[in-house]
């Protein structure tokens, strides 16, 4: 009888980057939970190291990572030592996100050099497996700044972007929407050619239920509305 009534529950569990894209898509799938039944969603935004410990330790069912190309290497061993499958979902390069009132938000394009003497904001905790943090931060945060806020979820991200004009973030694709909410502008960086993967993960032989195709396919439709041509 319990296992009955268990079986009846939606239930579904995923860790992911910090990106707006995934979090748009995240809404347009809790539109199509059923009302009428019980339903258990985790939705946790935290970096790829805690997306891979959630499945292995806290019973997540799926995980997106994302990583910087150049570490590639590393995140496959990691994830074969894990017996974890992955499959990438999007690559891109980040944008300078800033508010509509920053001085360089007239600006088609920028330089690095432009940002020099404004204020970075960066997500805290980044993880390479295999490589010191310090390494890790050098490889991911701009050579040219020198003033930073360390914010751990998006949402002071956004404050912060919308209130302090000084102040850009580099990001995946921002949906209209949230730009227009916050008063932001994307601007694309020439000089900027790290490209970066987000990539889904879950445990070897895993079969998907229902709402993790659903949650994926709003992903790819909002991967695919998202992007910067």
């Amino acid at each position: 009888m319990f296992k009955t009534n268990m079986s009846d529950k939606q239930i579904f569990s995923i860790s992911v980057p910090r990106a707006s894209y995934i979090a748009c898509a995240f809404t347009e799938f809790s539109k199509k939970f059923d009302t009428k039944r019980q339903a258990e969603i985790f939705y946790k935004e935290t970096n790829s190291m805690r997306a891979i410990t959630n499945i292995l330790q806290a019973d997540y069912r799926l995980g997106i990572i994302r990583y910087q190309t150049t570490f590639e290497q590393y995140f496959k061993t990691l994830l074969h030592e894990k017996d974890l499958t992955a499959e990438v979902l999007y690559e891109f390069s980040y944008l300078a996100l800033m508010s509509k009132d920053h001085p360089l938000a007239a600006e088609g394009t920028i330089e690095f050099t432009d940002l020099t003497s404004y204020i970075e904001i960066a997500h805290a905790d980044p993880y390479v497996p295999s490589l010191p943090l310090i390494d890790v931060k050098k490889a991911e945060l701009s050579e040219f700044v020198d003033k930073r806020i360390f914010v751990f979820e998006r949402g002071s991200q956004f404050d912060l972007l919308t209130n302090v004009p000084d102040t850009f973030m580099w990001v995946s694709p921002i949906p209209k929407r949230l730009l227009e909410q916050y008063n932001l502008v994307e601007r694309k960086c020439l000089a900027n050619k790290k490209k970066y993967r987000d990539v889904l993960i879950y445990k070897k032989g895993y079969h998907f239920i229902e709402l993790d195709r659903l949650f994926i396919d709003k992903i790819q439709k909002a991967k695919d509305k998202f992007a910067v041509k």
